[in-house]
């Protein structure tokens, strides 16, 4: 059986979150010796809780700090082709705990004024307390966020519409265009076509027809509920604003699929 029948199995047989949570051990117990390391190495560098950590990526935390840098870092030369750093308000949608969003005020600086929000309370009191210079709320799974109309020059999603249903993708989306300025700059990442390989016969038939393709039978929003984002699918949901960019990104490597990467602006 592969992983995507495996995977629907288990959703069928309500045991994705006891699966998910044997994982989470696994992966605690395979990094303990070098996240120890690290923390040795590091001994100021703020952590979250480990499962706080592994449920917005992965239980490593040289990965999730000096991997949110790098990630920031790649994000700041994306938004500078399209829009002059200075001054601007950026929010982090989906946050999480802070992986990219702790990195952004020293990686753009420059006047800029940082937000972020996400429906995890815990995440969002973590990075509340540990955090500076960074303004934090908690959204919940509905549509709406505590900012006002035309309010942020940049927002960016990362890995947050592939865990939702489709009618939160339409809801999600027309409430970041109304917090973002017109001519303004949205960044979210999708499962475009690299995660076809890990689609069953009949999600990939769906797929290929245009058709989002979601795993549920769990919680909205939770790691373990997939939405996957074939082209035609994305460019109907961006059809209010200008698609700038989209990006399929490459690895050499098999234990990594990269997300594409969709940059538009808003008229």
């Amino acid at each position: 059986m592969n992983k995507a029948k495996l995977s629907n199995l288990l959703r069928q047989l309500n045991l994705i979150y006891f699966a998910d949570l044997i994982r989470f051990r696994i992966q605690k117990i395979k990094n303990k010796k070098a996240n120890a390391q690290f923390k040795k190495e590091h001994p100021n560098v703020a952590l979250p809780p480990d499962y706080l950590m592994y449920e917005s990526y992965q239980m490593n935390y040289k990965n999730y700090y000096n991997g949110g840098l790098t990630v920031a870092k790649n994000l700041s030369g994306y938004f500078k082709k399209h829009i002059e750093l200075k001054d601007k308000n950026i929010l982090d949608w989906g946050c999480g705990p802070g992986r990219i969003i702790r990195h952004m005020p020293s990686v753009i600086n420059n006047g800029c004024q940082f937000f972020a929000t996400d429906y995890n309370k815990n995440s969002i009191d973590w990075c509340s307390k540990h955090l500076p210079n960074i303004q934090f709320n908690k959204n919940e799974l509905e549509a709406k966020l505590p900012y006002e109309d035309n309010s942020m020059d940049i927002i960016y999603g990362i890995s947050i519409f592939t865990h939702l249903s489709e009618q939160m993708h339409y809801n999600w989306f027309n409430e970041l265009l109304r917090v973002l300025k017109p001519n303004g700059i949205m960044l979210l990442s999708m499962h475009g076509d690299n995660f076809k390989i890990k689609l069953t016969e009949a999600e990939l038939s769906d797929y290929n027809k245009g058709k989002l393709v979601v795993r549920g039978s769990i919680k909205e929003g939770h790691r373990t509920y997939a939405a996957f984002h074939p082209k035609a699918f994305v460019e109907d949901l961006f059809k209010a604003t200008t698609v700038l960019e989209h990006m399929v990104l490459t690895s050499d490597t098999k234990s990594w699929v990269p997300q594409d990467i969709w940059i538009i602006r808003k008229p």
